[in-house]
């Protein structure tokens, strides 16, 4: 793929804007702590939304936010794309019909190879699996799932922070299945991508694993590892949430653009009072700014 010439200007979408979404992007571009040699195009509109008191109507500008932001991101005419808050059950009812926001810009842009990373404080994690129930995560997980999201997490972390990083693998299973005693799928699926992982990596191995999951996110918030290659959604999201609730950041992996969003929801019911904090949103929009400029992870464009 060329390289995509640089536009200048982030776009930033306000989600559902019955929640939080505009109030929190308002008070980022007023916080100045964002790149000044941006400009930022906010993507939506209000219309004649009431804070708190979402419906079809704001569920339906949301969606249209979404298909303006990847056209013009397509387009080359912003270099990455913020997205706010949407209620994914109200944008379903409307006839969005993805399971996030990540699968949709995946959709648009025409790839495959996508994962879901979330980063915050001293935590990277990425996800094997996603947005599916968890008694499924079993029967989904697989050997090359797991090695296709473990080297999108590692072009990542190395554009991000120059070095070749130290990756954690978490294992599925209690205790990372306890030798097998409490499950097999670290023997039999995960041990062999990690091996995968690190054939591949051309004599500089940086995967670890498979690891207990109740040590391995305090020891890379100690800053054993820079980043955590998760099993599924919430073994991720639950310790980054703890450890970095006001300043995570959700990253789709895979993308021809960056695309970056809060990891938070839409807060209805604080909408429109005055208290939302926009540290993830400013955290959402800095980082957007630092992968349009060193260009996003895993850019290659599906076959």
């Amino acid at each position: 793929m060329n390289a995509r010439r640089r536009s200048g200007t982030i776009g930033i979408t306000l989600g559902d804007a019955a929640g939080i979404g505009p109030e929190i992007v308002t008070a980022a571009l007023a916080s100045g702590r964002l790149e000044p040699d941006f400009q930022y195009r906010i993507i939506g509109e209000t219309g004649a939304a009431r804070a708190g008191f979402p419906g079809p109507d704001t569920a339906r500008s949301a969606r249209a936010a979404l298909e303006e932001s990847a056209r013009l991101a397509m387009a080359g005419e912003i270099d990455a794309v913020v997205t706010g808050p949407i209620h994914k059950a109200r944008m379903q009812a409307v006839g969005f019909e993805f399971p996030g926001q990540t699968e949709f810009f995946a959709a648009r842009a025409d790839v495959k190879n996508f994962a879901m990373l979330l980063t915050g404080g001293a935590l990277t994690v990425a996800l094997a699996t996603a947005h599916i129930p968890l008694c499924r995560v079993a029967e989904t997980l697989s050997r090359s799932e797991i090695v296709r999201v473990g080297l999108l997490l590692k072009d990542f972390l190395f554009r991000r922070l120059g070095h070749i990083p130290r990756i954690a693998v978490a294992g599925l299973n209690p205790h990372a299945g306890e030798s097998g005693t409490l499950g097999g799928e670290e023997i039999e699926t995960i041990a062999p991508a990690v091996t995968e992982l690190n054939d591949a990596a051309n004599g500089e191995p940086c995967f670890t694993g498979p690891l207990s999951p109740d040590t391995v996110f305090h020891r890379a918030a100690l800053g054993d590892f820079d980043g955590v290659l998760c099993m599924y959604h919430d073994q991720g999201l639950i310790p980054l949430k703890l450890h970095a609730f006001d300043e995570g950041v959700n990253v789709t992996l895979g993308l021809p653009f960056p695309r970056t969003s809060p990891d938070h929801g839409t807060a209805f019911e604080i909408a429109g009072r005055g208290i939302a904090r926009p540290d993830s949103m400013i955290a959402a929009i800095r980082l957007a700014a630092v992968l349009a400029r060193k260009g996003p992870a895993g850019m290659t464009k599906s076959e």
